[in-house]
């Protein structure tokens, strides 16, 4: 699982998401107006893998 040092992504969250939108380190090598590969196949194709969270007690 990708983790923010010290924060892991929360319940119901992409991991790589959660860290491209917290962590500046994810798109240091990028140029500027450069668009993330990672980021724009998450946006085409969706998330592959979310944390699981706990189950809604709503029901």
């Amino acid at each position: 699982m990708v983790t923010i040092p010290g924060k892991p992504a929360p319940a119901g969250e992409c991991p790589q998401c959660w860290q491209h939108a917290h962590d500046r380190r994810a798109h240091r090598h990028l140029r500027p107006r450069e668009d993330c590969p990672q980021c724009v196949d998450h946006l085409r194709n969706g998330c592959p893998a979310l944390v699981p969270g706990k189950k809604s007690r709503w029901w």
